[in-house]
């Protein structure tokens, strides 16, 4: 067994463990409201059950049409359709940029005419998005781009918007669910359906010859989460659909800019989930590099590698639930603060030494911390942004992420010196806002 490979196994031990510890202290709890004269009903609990699983079966439906794509659109573009790295990286910004102008625009639109209706609209956008592939044509790829970016911004806002809206509507906590919960559970599975999507998406290409097979079975994802939202989803909106509402256009900005909680979370989800991005850009060379500085000229096991780092979600997700929905040893804003610190900490530690298995094993932590960030940043979200503007909210907190990564892009360059400045900036951005988190957010 390789080095990979043993890594590999050890993180699924791990996730295995506190899977069975998770298990096993809910039994735990349950057992202890047995006797609890407030304990939720039967029917509370079915309620929850059932709606907790009806969002996650279309919530790993749209990660898996999204999952699919990823490892294959440099890909097709480059080697199949034999476009530039000009063009290529033009694409690419095209879809950022699309993402960062849309932004606002698609989570106003969301609160008006209904999140569901929201997600309906995604299926179809992205779904045109895919369809696009299909012809080496460079204007339709670019709105193929065009579509997929503001698909983004809806897949990141209205999906989660309906869910927490429903959830407070519902009351669902009084039910013995828990919102923390759900977005623990949401990376877990998320973790799971990459690795799926990342082995079947490989399969797809051998068996039918084409870069083109997954953006198609993509596609046939999306079929299928338009059927199931259409049919078993109910409906919910933001203060903008009431036209006799008080509450104008602009207060989405304005409860950015007052609310200094929203303020911190939104310059903070710039700064992480902008250097994740860079991240899936540069581990490649870096991992290179680290081998090429030990005088070895094998081959990496890329694919290996992957499962590796989306096990490392898996198991920060997992250690996120026991730490704060199962033990409740810290609170979402003191794991927030901690993790950005030990995210930068682990870039940093690539720059400083160029060890294969260190820089191995510092991106693995770089990847618990994901694990752990999207349902901590998630629950507060939640939490501080109100229902009524909640989509509005949610896609303009996306504007400054995506023109901080098509900022990042348009100066790269190559070599290894360019990439290094890379993590070290992210680093220090992180550090930046582990601090900033530690004084206004952290509870």
């Amino acid at each position: 067994m390789g080095f990979y490979d043993y890594n590999f196994a050890v993180l699924i031990l791990a996730c295995a463990f506190l899977t069975w510890r998770r298990y096993q202290r809910d039994v735990e709890v349950e057992a202890e409201k047995e006797y609890d004269d407030e304990a939720p009903s039967q029917q509370q609990k079915a309620e929850a059950r059932s709606f907790t699983t009806l969002f996650l079966a279309v919530y790993m439906l749209v990660m898996g049409a999204d999952w699919l794509q990823g490892p294959y659109v440099y890909a097709l573009y480059k080697d199949e359709m034999g476009f530039s790295e000009r063009t290529v990286a033009a694409l690419f910004t095209t879809g950022f940029l699309s993402g960062a102008i849309s932004g606002y625009f698609v989570g106003s639109l969301a609160d008006r005419y209904g999140r569901r209706t929201a997600c309906l609209v995604f299926c179809v956008t992205y779904s045109i998005a895919c369809f696009s592939t299909l012809y080496r044509s460079a204007p339709l790829l670019f709105l193929g781009r065009v579509f997929g970016g503001a698909s983004t911004s809806l897949m990141y806002s209205a999906f989660e918007s309906w869910m927490v809206t429903e959830f407070h509507k519902r009351e669902l906590n009084r039910a013995g669910a828990s919102l923390s919960g759900i977005f623990g559970t949401m990376t877990t599975m998320n973790s799971i359906v990459a690795i799926i999507a990342g082995v079947f998406s490989e399969w797809l290409v051998d068996v039918a010859g084409t870069k083109r097979a997954p953006f198609m079975a993509s596609a046939c994802l999306l079929v299928v989460a338009f059927y199931v939202i259409s049919t078993y989803w109910g409906e919910n909106y933001g203060d903008s659909a009431n036209k006799d509402s008080s509450v104008p256009a602009t207060s989405a900005l304005s409860a950015v800019l007052k609310d200094k909680r929203i303020l911190t979370i939104g310059l903070a989800s710039c700064f992480f989930e902008g250097s994740m991005y860079l991240f899936v850009f540069f581990w490649t060379p870096a991992m290179k590099a680290s081998r090429e500085a030990l005088g070895l000229t094998a081959s990496l096991p890329f694919g290996m590698i992957f499962a590796c780092f989306m096990g490392s979600i898996m198991l920060g997700s997992l250690f996120f639930n026991l730490l704060v929905s199962s033990w409740g040893v810290i609170t979402h804003g003191r794991l927030l603060t901690s993790i950005f610190a030990v995210a930068s900490s682990s870039l940093l530690v690539t720059v400083m030494c160029k060890d294969e298995r260190l820089t191995f094993w510092s991106f693995c932590l770089f990847e618990a911390c994901v694990g752990m960030y999207w349902p901590s940043i998630g629950y507060l979200k939640g939490r501080i942004i109100d229902d009524g503007i909640r989509a509005r909210v949610y896609g303009m907190l996306r504007i400054p992420l995506n023109v901080f990564v098509v900022f990042a892009l348009s100066l790269t360059r190559e070599g290894p010196q360019f990439r290094d400045t890379v993590f070290i900036t992210c680093s220090g951005l992180l550090l930046l806002a582990s601090g900033i988190l530690n004084s206004i957010v952290a509870e």
